[in-house]
């Protein structure tokens, strides 16, 4: 991968926090027969849908039997309420012993407040069988922090037969080339795009993707720095998502649509109410989840380039997945990680078309043809950019996700929203 030190800085995955979990002892006790002392293991994750929610469950019962000790009980909770669950219990110093997370501000901002363990020790004798740029995302200053699960990137997903519907024989290269094809779906009377307005994160991506096309890779990581987000260049992104905005290309009630929900974006998409959604790698399974999923009429391509940018068009957004251990966990958790993140037990998620490949060698397992484009654009990416909402310190990515969401719902404009992210981020300095 070129530049893998761009992507391994960048995509970072997981973030951690422990503090007393379930499990709570810092290692087993002995019972009087000789037999370790019972543990519960407490594990938080996001996989609501298949495949990997029956995966999961299925690895957890197999752990459990290989360790009678252990009962393993998991939360699972969708993105938005486990991120509100989470950072409820971090704040008061707590977090479950083995959790799912994705890293960036929000891993570092936790290894500071000390809820994240350090398994650098525990997981050197795997750490060999991990790509570098997945593996990397959770090594901050040499240390081990978790292993990852899945890695990947956002772009569009999009529904063949009704891109045919409209007369687009391709998909569009250049951002003024999309927006054109976006008149094209509503003059065939199709909603263009799927989103999930509630969720607000979904929205970030499009204003997140053109700061990284126009700005630039660096010129995101400078504002990390300088903490001002009111160039001209991220004015621009903000008045190119006022473009599409205008064009109304969303469905009708957006502004309260969730996302994985029977009615929510990914539905909306994969029952053939609307052409297409920003979405991460995960979208082809939740699409099967919520709705009737679109099988060989579902297509991908990469977020556009935008014309006079400084950005390249091989740069990748996204993340993905992985596992993390609370600071004050039993030794059974990271047992547990390591258990998961198994070639024989990894693999079959990759299979089933879950996550994408971490391990070396992996990549024989991905049988989707959209999910191998990805892999493949992936593994080409010129560079790679965290999510914002995870890249920058909590606070930070909060207002970048409610900034965007005015800014789409048209009650803040593009200088509204660089100068609000730029005040919060000086704030938290």
């Amino acid at each position: 991968m070129k530049r893998s030190l761009v992507l391994a800085a960048a995509v970072v995955l997981l973030t951690g926090c422990g503090g007393g979990g379930g499990g709570g002892e810092a290692a087993p006790q002995q019972s009087s027969g000789g037999a370790p002392a019972k543990v519960t293991l407490e594990w938080w994750h996001l996989s609501t849908a298949e495949p990997l929610k029956s995966l999961w469950a299925q690895r957890a019962k197999e752990f459990e039997a290989k360790n009678p000790h252990v009962t393993i009980k998991a939360t699972v909770l969708e993105n938005e309420a486990y991120k509100a669950k989470l950072t409820t219990i971090t704040q008061s110093g707590k977090a479950p012993d083995v959790f799912a997370s994705w890293g960036g501000g929000v891993l570092k901002q936790q290894i500071d407040a000390g809820l994240v363990k350090d398994i650098s020790a525990d997981v050197a004798d795997v750490l060999p069988n991990f790509t570098p740029a997945a593996l990397s995302a959770y090594q901050l200053d040499g240390k081990t922090y978790g292993l990852p699960t899945d890695i990947g990137m956002v772009g569009f997903w999009y529904n063949k037969k009704l891109f045919e519907k409209a007369g687009i024989t391709e998909a569009p290269a250049t951002w003024s080339a999309f927006l054109e094809d976006v008149k094209k779906l509503k003059a065939a009377g199709v909603t263009p795009i799927a989103l999930a307005g509630k969720e607000k994160w979904p929205g970030h991506y499009y204003w997140a993707y053109l700061a990284m096309r126009i700005a630039g890779l660096d010129a995101l990581k400078q504002a990390a720095s300088d903490h001002d987000f009111t160039k001209p260049d991220f004015v621009a992104a903000g008045q190119q998502v006022k473009a599409l905005a205008d064009l109304q290309p969303f469905q009708k009630g957006f502004l309260g649509a969730a996302y994985s929900t029977p009615d929510g974006q990914s539905a909306t998409v994969s029952n053939g109410k609307a052409a297409m959604e920003l979405m991460g790698q995960w979208a082809p399974s939740v699409q099967a989840d919520s709705g009737k999923g679109l099988g060989d009429d579902l297509g991908f391509f990469a977020f556009p380039s935008v014309e006079g940018g400084k950005g390249s068009a091989g740069d990748a957004f996204g993340g993905g997945g992985g596992l993390t251990v609370g600071t004050d966990a039993p030794k059974e958790a990271v047992d547990f990680v390591k258990f998961m993140t198994e070639m024989g037990n990894h693999s079959k998620a990759v299979e089933a078309g879950g996550v994408l490949p971490v391990l070396k060698g992996e990549e024989s397992a991905v049988k989707d043809p959209n999910l191998k484009q990805v892999a493949t654009m992936l593994a080409s990416a010129s560079g790679y950019q965290l999510y914002l909402d995870q890249a920058y310190p909590p606070a930070v990515g909060q207002q970048v996700n409610d900034s965007v969401a005015e800014l789409i719902a048209g009650t803040k404009t593009p200088e509204e929203v660089g100068a609000d992210i730029s005040e919060v981020a000086k704030s938290e300095g």
